[in-house]
């Protein structure tokens, strides 16, 4: 390689790396526990969703309940169905009767407006449309705030949702999606421009590894190592998760171009959706108002699949109907999604797609980007890969700003900045390394404490991170900052399993033998964090005395 193509990979691989890595470390961190986001959501609540055995008959039990507080007549239900069917988010709009709705929202009292403005800032609107969450497995009601969970928590904060509260405004996308949508593009030029920049001698520096050599050659080594092992994963992860942040400003020119604006009718046309114009008729329906015998043929149809949105329009009226919508479970197709709308007064089929031999090229290209993403066609095995691949990355971008520094710490550089270049590297590692003992403090306060919402979660973990950084900043030790946080944070991973076999009852041991999977999993993942931990503590201790 030419001295002028190795500078430009050299210099683009540094700059673009060093300007993204700690909301890149973040990203990856998050995300390496986001894998099981579920299972965490599961541990949190103490109720595993693995044993859950469906019953169709409680969407019937619900929708009768609801029934008794709200007059559901003309009104379309939306279930968004996660965690395995266990729990929905739910949503039911303004009746489509006229007279109804005015007497529906006759009967609002002011301070519901107050509440309900205050809890739809984003759409607003003065309608008695409702939104919550429901729990099917242990039957119980909240708001988004009410349910929110440590799952939840690191799924948002992978791709930097949190920072949507940040009072800036860029017009296209919110403020957080679009710096984690710049950070992994940034993040395409950083491992292309690195693997071109070690094109030449990759398979030699592949299998070389000095870690009793300097400093700056102990970081390059583990870096190149890690970062080729672990290039394929982390190209697909820069690809996808740059196309899941822009999806939606990709998907705008295209639907005023062609749709006038209407993007449900476009992604109707391909596939995505289901079609749902179906217009009240004003006439009740003569029928049982039930939909559970509905879900049970759309299972008996396709039982090797699952429920991703229910839609029930026109509740109560002749022309009501129930949409369907599902996939197929990994380990029976990849790719694939399913529709079933059937007419509710004559229990006729008007729309039915198969997920699992209908599949269009929108279902491919679809269910590539976000199994490929999320990691959700392989099972428990591919997880655990994908968790130890995501925090390889890690140890790559930590190696990196090593890299960095030691390779500007040098007596021809004016002392400016090599002060400057060691703030930056002190406050980048110390806002990193404190993730560890940071996430598993959140996990052993949401055990001990009575009471666990979205605004506790963000107390906890934000203040945490926030005083643990600065005191590690205000050391101004690298080295300490890596070995102290490797400790903390491995023997606080021994505690949480501890935490909730305390408080729950649930050990390790009694979730297996239950055959409570995901339960297990959490404790099992958060022991093995701190044996391995514990091990590299103790192999870098004897490392540098060794080098002393």
């Amino acid at each position: 390689m030419n001295n002028r193509n190795y500078n430009i990979y050299f210099n683009t691989h540094t700059i673009s790396g060093i300007i993204i890595c700690a909301l890149l470390y973040v990203i990856f961190f998050a995300g390496s526990f986001a894998f099981f986001r579920n299972e965490i959501a599961a541990w949190q609540n103490n109720a595993s969703y693995k044993t859950y055995q469906e019953n169709y008959q409680s969407f019937d039990k619900l929708l009768d309940s609801l029934q008794g507080e709200t007059n559901l007549h003309g009104r379309d239900i939306n279930f968004y169905m996660h965690r395995e069917g266990t729990s929905a988010y739910i949503g039911y709009t303004a009746s489509n009767d006229t007279v109804l709705n005015k007497e529906n929202l006759s009967k609002i009292t002011p301070e519901q407006k107050a509440e309900k403005k205050k809890g739809r800032k984003r759409r607003g609107g003065d309608d008695d449309s409702k939104n919550f969450m429901y729990n099917f497995a242990n039957k119980t009601a909240g708001d988004y705030t009410q349910n929110y969970d440590m799952g939840e928590f690191l799924f948002r904060l992978h791709f930097l949702a949190q920072l949507n509260q940040v009072p800036i405004s860029v017009g296209i996308a919110p403020f957080g999606y679009l710096v984690a949508g710049i950070t992994a593009f940034i993040f395409l030029f950083a491992l292309i421009t690195g693997l071109l920049l070690h094109w030449d001698k990759l398979v030699s520096n592949f299998f070389v590894f000095r870690p009793f050599s300097k400093w700056k050659t102990v970081w390059t080594d583990m870096h190149t190592a890690l970062g080729v092992i672990g290039f394929p994963f982390q190209f697909i992860f820069a690809v996808t998760g740059t196309f899941l942040i822009v999806n939606a400003v990709l998907v705008l020119p295209f639907s005023k171009l062609l749709y006038n604006g209407e993007q449900q009718k476009m992604y109707q046309d391909i596939g995505v959706t289901a079609h749902d114009n179906y217009p009240y008729s004003y006439k009740p329906l003569l029928a049982d108002v039930k939909i559970a015998p509905f879900l049970d043929l759309a299972k008996k149809k396709w039982p090797e699949s699952e429920f991703k949105r229910i839609v029930v329009k026109n509740f109560a009226d002749s022309n009501m109907h129930v949409i369907m919508e599902l996939e197929p479970h990994f380990n029976r197709s990849f790719a694939g999604s399913g529709i079933l709308t059937v007419k509710v007064a004559d229990n006729k089929v008007v729309e039915e797609k198969s997920p699992l031999a209908d599949t269009s090229y929108g279902d491919y290209v679809r269910s590539i980007i976000y199994r490929l993403h999320y990691g959700d066609y392989g099972g428990y095995p591919l997880k655990t890969v994908y968790f130890i691949l995501g925090v390889m990355g890690c140890l790559v971008i930590i190696s990196g700003i090593l890299i960095w520094l030691v390779a500007r710490d040098k007596n021809n550089v004016i002392p400016r900045k090599r002060k400057f270049n060691f703030w930056a590297a002190n406050i980048f590692t110390a806002i990193c390394l404190t993730m560890l003992p940071v996430t598993a403090i959140t996990f052993i306060a949401i055990k001990i404490s009575p009471k666990v919402d979205q605004d506790f979660i963000y107390r906890v973990y934000f203040y945490a991170w926030l005083v643990l950084s600065l005191y590690y900043i205000v050391r101004r030790s690298i080295r300490r900052t890596n070995r102290e946080t490797l400790l903390v944070g491995s023997i606080l991973a021994f505690i949480v399993p501890i935490a909730n076999g305390l408080v729950t009852g649930n050990w390790l041991w009694k979730t297996f033998v239950d055959g409570q999977r995901d339960l297990f999993i959490v404790d099992f993942l958060w022991l093995m964090i701190g044996v391995i931990g514990l091990l590299a503590f103790y192999r870098t201790k004897k490392f540098f005395q060794k080098i002393q």
